[in-house]
């Protein structure tokens, strides 16, 4: 049960680009949370899972003696789903989320967007977080951080939008 839940439904295991996998297949999960729950539920999902995760990758680390492996996309899962809880943080209902108009897509794929932008860049905090903290922490830290950035650029960048659609 811990390497199905460290990899994500074993989404990690994908020999290609485990990290925009594991993130691929968090986003629809995150987006169907934000449809049928609200952003609260989306954020306290995130932490608790979060929780557990960093315990399971101390587990995982002690026992293997690798750190971060890539497999272990459990972290995306937790990046992606903050994003989604600061942006697009809206609700919607099934029917309404093709409508372009109200932003949730469109929001939602700019924050898998700038997710995996930060996550695979590490610019400043991130990467420092990813270098030198160790064991879950480390593991789930930077994609925290990543998460968190990525919702905040998806919020700012949507409003910008609106604002200039009122300019215009």
């Amino acid at each position: 049960m811990n390497w199905f839940f460290l990899t994500l439904g074993y989404s990690g295991l994908s020999p290609k680009a485990p990290g925009t996998v594991g993130t691929l297949v968090s986003l629809p999960l995150g987006m169907l949370i934000l449809i049928y729950f609200d952003t609260n539920t989306l954020f306290l999902a995130t932490l608790l899972i979060s929780l557990i995760a960093i315990k399971g990758i101390n587990k995982y680390e002690e026992e293997s003696g690798v750190h971060d492996n890539q497999k272990i996309v459990i972290d995306e899962l937790a990046g992606m789903w903050l994003a989604l809880s600061i942006a697009p943080a809206i609700t919607v209902s099934m029917s309404e989320i093709t409508e372009l108009s109200n932003g949730f897509l469109i929001q939602s794929l700019m924050a898998f967007a700038l997710f995996r932008y930060f996550d695979i860049t590490k610019p400043s905090i991130i990467g420092r977080i990813d270098r030198e903290a160790k064991g879950g922490v480390g593991v789930m830290g930077d994609d925290i951080i990543a998460g968190v950035a990525a919702g905040i650029s998806t919020a700012a960048l949507w409003q910008v939008y609106l604002q200039l659609q009122t300019l215009l």
